[in-house]
C-alpha cells in the first residue's frame, strides 16, 4: 500500500467513525463508545496534517504551473516562483510530521511507570551509584512536574541501595523513560580507594508500564502471600508487628515485596502493584519478540543485561552506547537537568528507525 492508499484509508475511518458517533445508537454501548472517541481522537492530528500536506502539494502543483507558463505576466511568475520554493522548503517537515503521526502507537506510551533500580556488580559502590541512579529519576521527574512514590527500598545502610522501586505519575511517564531500562555503568574512584584507582561498577534499570486492574486482571488462586516482621538496616527492626508482605505469582514465579509502611494492607497494596506492572511488561515482552526481531535499527531491547550508558565520572562525561552520543556535563544529568538531550536523542533515533521501515 502506497502512502497516498494510506492516507485515504485514514481519511475513510475518521469519516466513519465521526458519522457513527454522530448517530444513534452507539452510545448504547458504553464501553465501544469510549474505544471509537478515543480512536477518533488520535485519528485528529493525523487527519488534520495529511489534509495540510494535500493542501501543500496542491499549491505547489498551481505555482509550477504558473511559473512555468510562458503567456503569464513575468511579475505573476516571478511571485509564483517565491511561492513555489516557499512551500518546498516546507514540504519535509510536513511530510515528516504526517509519518511520525502515522507510526503505530505503543499503546503503553502514555501510561505511568514503575521505576525499579538494582545495584549490579561492584559491590558498595554498585549500590552508592544505584541510590544516585534513583536520586537522578527523582529530581527528572520533579523537573517534569510528576509525582515521585516510593514504594520500596532496600538499602545497605551505607548511603547505597540494592533495590529500590518507585512509582511515577504524570503525562507521558512511559513514553520518555522507556528508553531508560538496561545496564548502566560507572567508572569513578570511590571515596574509600586510598591508591586513586578508577573503579568499574553498574546497576540496572527497569522501566515498566503500569498496569491496571482492567490491564492484568491476577487470580488470588495464583498467588502465595507471606507476612513477617520488617526488618531494616542491620538488623533492626523497624516495627513490632508482621506488617511487610512478600507475594509469590506462582504461575510464573515471580516475587515482590514490601516493607516500607507499617500498614500490612498497604504493603500488599504496594506489591501488587509492582507485580501487576512486571506482569503486564512480560506480556508486552512476549508479543513484541517478533517484531522486535525484524527491527534492524533498534534503539534498545529494554533487555536490563543490555549495557546502555556509561557515566565517567573523572572524564566529567556521560556515554549512551546505543547512539553514541557523549555529554561532557555529568553534574547535570545526575541532577536530571540535562537528561532530557539523552532522551529526545534516543526517541528521534527510535523514530527515524521507524520510519526507515516503512519507507
Amino acid at each position: 500500500m502506497n502512502l497516498d492508499q494510506t492516507f485515504d484509508r485514514v481519511l475513510s475511518r475518521h469519516a466513519e467513525l465521526s458519522a457513527l458517533l454522530a448517530g444513534e445508537g452507539v452510545t448504547n454501548d458504553a464501553q465501544n463508545f469510549v474505544r471509537m472517541s478515543k480512536e477518533l481522537a488520535e485519528l485528529e492530528p493525523v487527519v488534520a496534517g495529511i489534509k495540510t500536506l494535500r493542501q501543500l502539494l496542491s499549491e505547489m502543483d498551481e505555482a509550477a504551473q504558473l511559473k512555468d507558463d510562458p503567456t503569464a505576466d513575468a511579475d505573476m511568475r516571478g511571485l509564483a516562483e517565491e511561492e513555489y520554493y516557499a512551500l518546498k522548503e516546507r514540504l519535509p517537515g510536513v511530510e515528516r510530521g504526517v509519518q511520525l503521526a502515522l507510526l503505530p502507537k505503543d499503546e503503553a506510551d502514555e501510561k505511568n511507570a514503575i521505576l525499579e533500580v538494582r545495584a549490579g556488580t561492584g559491590g558498595d559502590e554498585a549500590a552508592l551509584f544505584a541510590a544516585q541512579l534513583f536520586r537522578m529519576y527523582e529530581r527528572y521527574a520533579v523537573l517534569h512536574g510528576w509525582r515521585f512514590e516510593v514504594l520500596e527500598v532496600n538499602d545497605t545502610g551505607l548511603g547505597g541501595y540494592k533495590e529500590a522501586v518507585a512509582a511515577i505519575t504524570g503525562r507521558n511517564v512511559f513514553a520518555r523513560l522507556k528508553f531508560e531500562s538496561g545496564a548502566h555503568r560507572v567508572q569513578r574512584v570511590p571515596v574509600t580507594e586510598a591508591g586513586g584507582r578508577i573503579h568499574t561498577s553498574a546497576a540496572t534499570v527497569a522501566v515498566l508500564p503500569e498496569a491496571e486492574e482492567v490491564d492484568i486482571q491476577i487470580d488470588e488462586r495464583d498467588l502465595r502471600i507471606d507476612v513477617f516482621r520488617s526488618q531494616g538496616s542491620g538488623g533492626q527492626s523497624v516495627n513490632t508487628t508482621d506488617s511487610a508482605v512478600r507475594v509469590v505469582h506462582l504461575p510464573t514465579n515471580l516475587v515482590v515485596q514490601c516493607q516500607d509502611e507499617k500498614s500490612q494492607h498497604k504493603n500488599k497494596a504496594k506489591a501488587l502493584k509492582i507485580l501487576r506492572a512486571r506482569l503486564y511488561e512480560r506480556e508486552r515482552q512476549i508479543k513484541d519478540a517478533e517484531r522486535a526481531a525484524n527491527r534492524k535499527n533498534q534503539v534498545g531491547s529494554g533487555d536490563r543485561s543490555e549495557r546502555i550508558r556509561t557515566y565517567n565520572f573523572p572524564q566529567g562525561r556521560v556515554t549512551d552506547h546505543r547512539i553514541n552520543l557523549t555529554l561532557y556535563k555529568i553534574d547535570k544529568v545526575m541532577e536530571g537537568e540535562a537528561l532530557d538531550e539523552l532522551i529526545e536523542a534516543l526517541i528521534a533515533a527510535d523514530q527515524a528507525a521507524r520510519l526507515a521501515e516503512i519507507e
